[in-house]
């Protein structure tokens, strides 16, 4: 038998990423600042702040604030893969591999508009009174419910091509 590439293609891919002007308006701030004291402290022999730290905290502050923080806050994405043998989540780097959901447990999928910051408290991966919530962005989701009765919302830009996307790999998954 021949491997064509195809059993197991890709049928929907979206990557999300944190980028909303506020969040990245907050982390410039907050590392513009640490940057600052640091030179101010370190280069120019001047504490910063009317506590200042250590010149050994302040290097540590710089290396957790002005380049850790920055990265973690940079690198954090929503990756959703439908394939056709299921669908595959992953929230980077909280999930280091995807979490696989096959199609035989997926009961439904419904595209709605929700609330995160009502309903799940905000965006992350988040839990609520609907169950478990992935997002990054937005107020469009794929709801998700399975076969044990727990619930998935998946934020997305594009809910319905999603949803569609789902339907089409189980459809190819039901002989």
């Amino acid at each position: 038998m021949t491997y064509d590439g195809s059993a197991d293609s890709v049928i929907f891919r979206e990557v999300q990423k944190f980028r909303q002007i506020w969040l990245l308006a907050l982390l410039l701030v907050t590392t513009g600042m640490t940057w600052y004291g640091a030179i101010e402290q370190l280069v120019y022999g001047r504490p910063f702040g009317s506590n200042p730290a250590s010149d050994e905290g302040m290097i540590a502050i710089l290396i957790g604030m002005g380049v850790i923080f920055p990265i973690f806050m940079l690198s954090i994405r929503l990756v959703v893969v439908v394939r056709n043998s299921g669908l595959y989540v992953k929230f980077f780097p909280f999930h280091l591999s995807f979490r696989h959901f096959p199609f035989s447990d997926i009961l439904s999928a419904e595209a709605v508009r929700y609330r995160p910051l009502r309903d799940y408290g905000g965006w992350g991966i988040r839990y609520g009174r609907n169950g478990k919530a992935y997002n990054i962005s937005g107020n469009k989701g794929l709801m998700i419910e399975f076969r044990n009765g727990k619930r998935l919302m998946l934020g997305s830009r594009e809910p319905e091509v999603l949803k569609m996307s789902i339907e089409q790999g189980r459809n190819r998954n039901t002989y």
